[in-house]
């Protein structure tokens, strides 16, 4: 061990009140243990989902570049090693043009579908790895894990770049299996038709349900009559994927930085495959012991009070809309029992789309709006005043584009949620903690679980056996770990990040004040930090937080 690499003492950087930013280090053992975002992950799909799709694009195709070493860059060699083959070739297609990924070295992982079978049928993966800008880059690379799950990692490369991840470092993106560039890709256009059609029903209602689960059931008939083995797509599985991806690029250590879903796989790949890793950056923390429905009511109530305080402590926004919260949580109610019905114009679409919110819609209208932080209040002051159309037309944009028909991987996302999710907790675990975070919500709102929908119904209709036990099995690790949240994501609550470190003894904790669900896409402030890890991941410069200040809310005119 390195003297840099030694354990240093544990320290506390700063702590703010509720809404700023939190950063601790933990170094030593422990045994308990900003600007617009232009496209928000989540917002599109209504779970943990991201992403619009369009025409697939071509990138360029292998070749050296700035990130090429002495003897041939990473990505140009084929290798086998074990059950696994990859091979240099053409890039990924991805749903739209990536810039990022011109000049970028591709090809292809093939492991088992069935890791338990290694001479059954066989998978590929694609792989993009954009080459480092600086002239002499560092020997050990990224690798970025995509959230959702179903999201593919090529394409969010832009995403990526645009944060400055390949300073000087290559950046390695693969398609999780089942994912739109991998083959196969268990997308299912069934069920994005569904999402986008049920933005004019009553969101938590029976008959919604009914239909939601039909369209999940005809996507599972669809699939396995394309010869998938769906209990084979997972965590665990995907996890062990970029075991074989490391051994075949050739590369002795590499970093690893997961978002959204990304953080769930990076944990486990940490857990179960720790060899080579020399840090793990995390952000937006969806803990793998606590995933599910309960944990998203939590969090959704951290996102929306972190919010709602902004406003509260900003003199015009408390004047013009005082009392936020209690406004917010009286419109749930009286949607629920009464439901508005409008029609708006939505990008992509010629003729007005027909929107329903009732209770279930706003609440989870809110777990996205976070992201556009700054109109929130203006809008529920305008829906208390007879005016939906600013939140209807939110509610439905990325639901009915057709950029979000067939993009994400329904086959790795169920199998995620029915293997690994709902097998560990009950109904009854999601309710409660649903009444402990809204004890004012109506019963029918607190059924179905924000970004989750009939999420039971919809496990025993995909019918895959559960996974063992132990993939809720903490992390324990000694890898250097970023562990970074939001103080507006009500989507993988800002709570997470703590909880998570308590076994990772050389971690960093750090909430990003006032962004939302995944800090790096949307904060410079985050990608400083992140930066900074990967140059020191036991001493990361988190300085900038303390600058950070809250957006300027809309104030609209009084009605």
């Amino acid at each position: 061990m390195s003297s840099s690499d030694a354990p240093r003492r544990r320290r506390t950087v700063r702590r703010r009140p509720t809404g700023a930013t939190a950063v601790r280090r933990r170094t030593g053992a422990d045994p308990a243990v900003g600007r617009p975002r232009a496209v928000p992950a989540g917002w599109a799909a209504g779970l943990l989902l991201a992403g619009l799709m369009t025409a697939p694009a071509q990138a360029a195709g292998s070749g050296s570049g700035p990130g090429a070493t002495a003897d041939a860059a990473i990505g140009t060699v084929a290798r086998a090693v074990g059950d696994a083959r990859y091979d240099p070739g053409a890039c990924p297609r991805t749903p739209e043009p990536v810039a990022a990924l011109k000049g970028a070295r591709c090809g292809t992982l093939t492991v088992p579908e069935d890791r338990a079978d290694p001479d059954g049928r066989r998978i590929e993966l694609g792989v993009a790895i954009v080459a480092a800008e600086a002239e002499r880059p560092k020997p050990d690379p990224i690798v970025w894990f995509a959230g959702g799950p179903g999201d593919d990692a090529v394409g969010e490369a832009q995403m990526a770049i645009d944060g400055g991840l390949n300073r000087d470092r290559d950046v390695i993106f693969m398609s999780q299996r089942g994912t739109y560039s991998a083959d196969p890709a268990l997308t299912c256009p069934v069920v994005d038709e569904f999402t986008a059609r049920s933005v004019g029903l009553a969101y938590d209602a029976a008959s919604t349900g009914r239909l939601h689960v039909d369209a999940t059931r005809t996507c599972r008939e669809q699939l396995a009559a394309r010869g998938a083995l769906l209990s084979a797509y997972d965590s665990a599985a995907s996890a062990a994927d970029y075991a074989d991806l490391r051994l075949a690029l050739g590369i002795d250590r590499w970093n690893v930085f997961g978002i959204s879903y990304g953080t769930d796989l990076a944990l486990i790949y940490l857990r179960d495959h720790p060899r080579g890793i020399r840090s793990v950056g995390i952000d937006g923390v969806l803990p793998p012991s606590t995933a599910g429905a309960a944990l998203t009511w939590a969090s959704a109530r951290q996102g929306f009070d972190g919010l709602f305080q902004a406003c509260a402590r900003q003199p015009a926004c408390e004047e013009r809309y005082p009392k936020l919260s209690a406004t917010f949580d009286r419109l749930v109610g009286e949607l629920e029992a009464r439901p508005v019905t409008t029609s708006v114009k939505v990008p992509g679409r010629t003729e007005p789309v027909k929107v329903v919110l009732d209770g279930g819609a706003l609440v989870n209208w809110l777990t996205s709006a976070t992201h556009v932080a700054a109109g929130v209040p203006r809008s529920l002051d305008e829906l208390a005043h007879g005016k939906p159309q600013r939140i209807a037309e939110q509610w439905a944009a990325g639901k009915v584009s057709p950029q979000a028909i067939g993009r994400i991987s329904h086959g790795l996302a169920y199998g995620v949620f029915c293997r690994e999710w709902v097998p560990y907790e009950s109904r009854a675990d999601a309710v409660r903690a649903g009444q402990k975070a809204f004890p004012s919500f109506p019963r029918s709102v607190l059924a179905e679980a924000p970004q989750l929908p009939f999420l039971h119904e919809d496990c025993a209709a995909w019918r895959v056996p559960p996974a063992p036990r132990s993939i809720r099995d903490v992390t324990r690790s000694d890898v250097p770990t970023l562990v970074m949240s939001a103080g507006f994501d009500a989507q993988t609550g800002a709570f997470n990040g703590p909880w998570v470190a308590r076994t990772l003894s050389r971690s960093t904790v750090v909430t990003i004040p006032y962004v939302a669900h995944v800090a790096f896409a949307a904060s410079p402030c985050a990608q400083e930090i992140t930066l900074s890890f990967f140059d020191t991941p036991t001493a990361p410069k988190t300085g900038c937080v303390t600058n950070l200040e809250p957006p300027q809310f809309e104030i609209g005119p009084k009605p």
